[in-house]
């Protein structure tokens, strides 16, 4: 049996060309609501946090909803940021990246990257296997509840590696043997008995 993956991985492409945005797709939300995600999202205090954000965003955007995903993390090759085996209840995030960023950026930039990354799998665990309309979704969401210059926005425009270029001093391409799966992830969705 032939397995899909879908993943966020640092290439040499520019990003995503935004001349090709979907026109009826709506492109700024109002002043207001970018505050508010904006707001929002620095105040995150945990992956739920922050994949609860990112749920209610891609409902307010693409009205777009599924749940049962569980968050997993393990140190991958620094060129893969995450990904998601398509069929799966899965995300499986970079490790070493997350605590790269954790500790040589701000809590704004940490939330940011984290937002973006886990928007993109999200949206791949729809069943959208096309790379480039995975990446496109996501910067336009970023764009319209973050606004144009909010970190997550350049960073799906553009890729974390070009937002944060000092990630190339921390090449690697190994994989861990080690993995962790994060506990009360996508806990709204999870049945009252246990």
């Amino acid at each position: 049996m032939k397995e899909y993956y879908a993943y966020y991985e640092n290439n040499d492409e520019e990003g995503v060309d935004r001349s090709t945005s979907n026109p009826s797709v709506q492109t700024s939300g109002s002043d207001k609501n970018q505050h508010l995600y904006c707001n929002r999202l620095v105040h995150v205090k945990d992956f739920n946090e922050t994949f609860e954000l990112v749920k209610s965003a891609v409902d307010a955007k693409f009205k777009m909803h599924r749940a049962g995903l569980s968050l997993v993390l393990q140190v991958l090759p620094t060129q893969l940021g995450a990904y998601h085996i398509l069929g799966s209840n899965m995300i499986i995030m970079n490790k070493r990246i997350l605590d790269i960023i954790k500790s040589k950026k701000s809590l704004l930039e940490y939330n940011a990257y984290l937002f973006m990354v886990l928007c993109h799998e999200y949206l791949h665990s729809f069943g959208i296997i096309d790379e480039n309309q995975v990446r496109k979704m996501t910067y336009e969401l970023c764009e319209y509840l973050l606004g144009e210059n909010h970190p997550s926005t350049l960073m799906a425009r553009h890729q974390p590696w070009k937002v944060f270029p000092e990630l190339q001093l921390y090449q690697s391409n190994k994989i861990g043997n080690s993995f962790e799966i994060v506990k009360n992830f996508d806990k709204t969705t999870q049945s009252y008995i246990n």
